[in-house]
């Protein structure tokens, strides 16, 4: 045999057992990602999420692949980007946010899915039960919207001398909205404390309702909850500054941004949730055998440098119970 046509072989034969080694290679599951908002704003919880697929063996890069897709803060485009991971395939979608899991649940009724929402997933219509979720859809209930009578009673004790408080809700998340002021409303006729209903979906009606602190001054502010209002965050703070006004926050990310005061659940113990039900979906379990996770530790976070800002003395008690007090 010439050396010519042995080399060509023996390359022949490499080639071969190279395909066939791969070929046997498992095929690593790919998890779609799917969010409102912007990867530049997300960092901390994608951290957690992924501590929390490493707490069940899985890791990026090593042996899951993760398909990220970021919905930049308009709502319209979910569908289609929803959509786009149901064609990929992908063995199971994170949805975070009420209408991210909205548009997934629409685009898809086999592949798992592992939701993260502020609000009641049963009356959102995501789950039969939180204990029995049924069909593809399992997750964690943030709890957000259930604690706006307890954010309320918090700033009263913040700002004792009020009689007079805005509530801020975007009308687009119509459920949140409706939630939102039956526990505000709620929890003021006990108090004795009169409501003022505030409206915004755009940056500029967010200015349009701080406009109206000038002409009908409410003592003190509370921002509802909702992936709108998250993304505004920055925009909020700043005008609460600027009009003096007492303000009390649905998570710690607003207070982190200048804000008075927060109180929520640990977010980052949420998505580390999230990712441990990927993680275990990815290792057979069924959407339909987790329960809906509901968080158990709720942060109160106050912003001592913002208090001092607005002529605000915190009590001595709500230091005493603060998770944070951000200096």
């Amino acid at each position: 045999m010439r050396r010519r046509d042995f080399i060509g072989l023996i390359g022949g034969a490499a080639a071969t057992w190279s395909l066939a080694a791969r070929a046997q290679q498992p095929t690593m599951p790919v998890i779609g990602f799917l969010n409102y908002a912007s990867s530049e704003t997300f960092g901390d919880r994608l951290g957690a999420f992924r501590l929390g697929l490493k707490d069940t063996g899985f890791v990026e890069g090593e042996n899951v692949a993760i398909a990220y897709r970021w919905g930049d803060n308009q709502m319209d485009r979910l569908p289609a980007l929803a959509d786009e991971l149901v064609r990929r395939p992908v063995a199971v979608i994170v949805a975070t946010g009420r209408p991210t899991a909205l548009a997934v649940k629409a685009a898809n009724t086999t592949i798992p899915i592992v939701i993260g929402v502020a609000e009641d997933p049963v009356r959102l219509g995501l789950v039969a039960s939180l204990a029995r979720p049924g069909g593809n859809i399992t997750g964690v209930n943030f709890l957000t919207g259930e604690l706006e009578g307890k954010r309320l009673e918090l700033l009263r004790q913040l700002v004792p001398a009020a009689r007079r408080i805005a509530v801020l809700v975007s009308p687009a998340s119509a459920t949140t909205t409706e939630s939102t002021l039956r526990d505000v409303q709620g929890a003021a006729h006990a108090m004795g404390l009169q409501v003022q209903v505030l409206k915004a979906d755009s940056g500029r009606e967010i200015d349009a309702a701080f406009a109206t602190f000038a002409r009908e001054r409410p003592d003190a502010l509370l921002v509802g909850s909702g992936p709108f209002f998250t993304t505004r965050r920055v925009q909020l703070v700043v005008a609460a500054a600027r009009h003096g006004v007492a303000t009390s926050y649905s998570n710690r990310q607003y207070a982190e941004a200048g804000g008075l005061m927060s109180y929520g659940s640990d977010l980052l113990e949420s998505y580390r949730q999230i990712g441990v039900y990927a993680g275990r979906i990815l290792k057979g379990a069924k959407p339909a055998d987790l329960p809906v996770a509901q968080p158990t530790k709720f942060e109160l976070v106050i912003n001592a440098q913002t208090a001092r800002t607005l002529g605000i003395e915190v009590p001595t008690t709500l230091l005493a119970v603060a998770d944070q007090v951000i200096e």
